[in-house]
């Protein structure tokens, strides 16, 4: 339940935890272990990347402790009426204090805690939020800066599309997944029983903060998630990033400063680049729903239950590249290479116990379907994808029947 708080004195932020999963390309993924990584400190000037939205440009700045100056840049932003931090107890737990230290410059007001659990994603959770808002006094001129992973980023922004018809929006992403993608583009939204996404609205943020800091305290098998969203866009726009992955992946699930100084404003240029041709999904920008398809099936038939949003993602991609290259258009081996990379992230949590007819009937309440005809993402080569379709329910079956099955 989304609760208000003023600005009573915290605990000490807990110490960032210092565990990963180790993998080995030598051993199966069932073998990776978790352990204390090495991480070299890389000293990093933040990175700036623009994006060009229908409302305006704003910015993404991505770096080593760029929390600390979120107050003064939400200043620079204009004169506003107040900020309100929104945040999840997870995240207040480890951040809290240096947030509202941060913010408190720019005018900050009340900080609002909400769950951000997936099945916390929904119009009744937004609702408290907004009550939150009214209760506290925040008008037309006012901030809101979301703090956290893909559910408070989608939740908030939500509430600032929608909260007196627009107010002032600020993303602090605080885990892989929402700086390398949910943060960025303006998407937001919440679930219903009947599918994930399906209520939402498309608003900017005006500012987006990527403190790499703030995923030194995500436990292992959250960040783990991230990394296949990362693995995503070495798919769908980035050959290079693929092979960097390749030949990579232990230092950056074991959180090396320098691999996540390179794969992370990489994977913010991908995504900077489509977005600004193509903000509101009118076509190029549904690449990046590459695997997305299948995962949402996953998670609703399991009740958003049984996975992290990456590790659906995981399976997605799988099924995805098994499709391409039985529908003749990627190259077995590349999809061998795509299953490989994405393996190697360690063992994916059980698919669904669903019939594959059944998923198929949930694929079809996707956003890309015209007509009734199913369209997806599909990869013809490491390195880029498109939306294609129609594609033969038949063939989606077939995947589905066969996914638990290593190739």
């Amino acid at each position: 339940m989304a609760h208000a708080s003023g600005h009573a004195r915290q605990a000490q932020p807990q110490k960032p935890g210092c565990c990963g999963p180790r993998l080995d390309r030598g051993r199966p993924a069932a073998r990776a272990e978790v352990c204390s990584p090495r991480r070299r400190q890389a000293s990093v000037t933040p990175r700036r990347v623009a994006i060009n939205a229908e409302n305006g440009r704003y910015e993404v700045v991505y770096g080593a402790g760029v929390l600390s100056g979120a107050g003064r840049r939400i200043k620079s932003l204009g004169q506003n009426t107040g900020v309100f931090l929104l945040c999840s107890p997870r995240v207040a737990r480890h951040w809290r204090r240096k947030l509202e230290r941060a913010l408190r410059n720019a005018g900050l007001r009340r900080t609002i805690l909400f769950d951000d659990r997936e099945k916390s994603k929904n119009i009744s959770t937004v609702e408290r939020v907004c009550r939150e808002l009214i209760r506290a006094g925040a008008d037309r001129r006012a901030v809101l800066v979301a703090a956290g992973g893909g559910v408070v980023g989608d939740v908030a922004g939500f509430v600032a599309a929608t909260y007196l018809r627009g107010v002032g929006l600020v993303h602090i992403p605080t885990t892989v997944v929402a700086q390398v993608d949910s943060a960025i583009g303006g998407k937001t939204g919440v679930n219903l029983p009947e599918g994930k996404n399906l209520v939402g609205a498309f608003y900017s943020p005006r500012l987006v903060l990527a403190d790499r800091v703030t995923l030194s305290t995500l436990p292992p098998r959250e960040f783990r998630s991230g990394l296949y969203e990362v693995i995503k866009y070495g798919v769908i726009a980035d050959e290079r990033l693929f092979a960097f992955l390749e030949n990579s992946l232990e230092a950056l699930a074991n959180r090396d400063a320098k691999a996540l100084d390179f794969v992370i404003p990489r994977c913010i240029q991908a995504k900077a680049k489509v977005v600004s041709r193509d903000e509101r999904e009118a076509s190029l920008r549904e690449i990046l729903n590459f695997g997305h398809t299948f995962a949402h099936a996953f998670e609703t038939a399991t009740a958003y239950r049984n996975y992290l949003h990456g590790e659906a993602v995981g399976w997605g991609m799988i099924a995805a590249s098994r499709l391409a290259a039985r529908m003749g258009l990627l190259a077995p081996e590349s999809a061998a290479r795509i299953e490989r990379l994405v393996r190697r992230l360690g063992p994916l949590p059980s698919l669904p116990d669903a019939r594959p007819s059944r998923l198929l009937e949930i694929m079809h309440a996707d956003k890309k379907t015209r007509g009734g005809e199913l369209r997806l993402v599909l990869s013809r080569k490491i390195g880029s994808a498109e939306t294609l379709g129609p594609v033969a329910p038949k063939l989606v079956v077939e995947v589905l029947g066969h996914l638990g099955r290593q190739t």
